[in-house]
């Protein structure tokens, strides 16, 4: 799909997030989502389980499909007009929600996952994503500044950083309806959510995250296949 970079990168630095339909074509993300379901049984193998909330971390890290993925023209293209042109991949996760697991992911705010710089994630479809089965949904404007995050996360489906639900006023949030293939790029401070799974089917997302290779960041320990896909590190 031709994506108009500079209608893109507008709307990117006003809201804090940019939605992309159609990135990926429907052959190239069922490639991706057979290819972690093969992970996952991996770790399952490895582990005796995956992770019961619905998340593995690590993907590039494990399969050389997911190493060239991240380093996929259209996604560096984008990257190089709201990040920089320096690019580096740091790690990626999928996301999967079955019958089993229907809960929606609460408000939060990545980066007080990782703090230091701002990083910047793509949410790529693996399945058509809907209201009904836990699409995405954002709150506008809410990359300018870092929120005080004080949510209950005692309930065992991770996101140990997390709002109250009712920080939020929920009229003012978008919903991320995409078809599979479609993403949204988001900076670390966007507020986002997921509604929950309600389909009675599944829904996997996969989710690769950048950073600008010349910015002074930490090092991280768990970003094991990071690696600079444009341009020079500092």
């Amino acid at each position: 799909m031709k994506v108009d970079l500079s209608t893109l990168r507008s709307d990117f630095t006003q809201t804090g997030f940019a939605i992309v339909p159609n990135l990926f074509t429907r052959g190239e993300v069922q490639r991706l989502k057979l290819e972690c379901i093969d992970i996952l049984e991996a770790v399952k193998k490895e582990t005796g389980a995956v992770a019961g909330h619905g998340v593995q971390v690590g993907l590039a890290a494990r399969s050389s499909v997911f190493q060239e993925a991240v380093g996929d023209e259209r996604i560096l293209d984008i990257l190089a007009e709201i990040l920089a042109p320096d690019i580096e991949f740091l790690s990626d996760k999928v996301v999967f929600k079955s019958e089993s697991m229907t809960f929606a992911s609460p408000w939060h705010q990545d980066w007080h996952y990782w703090h230091g710089a701002h990083k910047h994630s793509i949410w790529v479809a693996l399945d058509d994503a809907t209201v009904k089965n836990g699409c995405l949904k954002l709150f506008p404007g809410s990359h300018k500044s870092a929120i005080v995050h004080d949510g209950d996360a005692s309930d065992g489906h991770g996101f140990g950083n997390r709002l109250r639900p009712d920080a939020i006023d929920e009229s003012l949030a978008v919903t991320a309806e995409i078809e599979a293939g479609g993403a949204v790029f988001f900076h670390d401070l966007t507020l986002h959510a997921s509604h929950p799974n309600r389909s009675g089917e599944e829904r996997w997302v996969w989710i690769p995250t950048y950073r600008d290779a010349k910015a002074e960041d930490n090092d991280y320990p768990w970003a094991v296949a990071a690696k600079v896909l444009r341009g020079e590190k500092q």
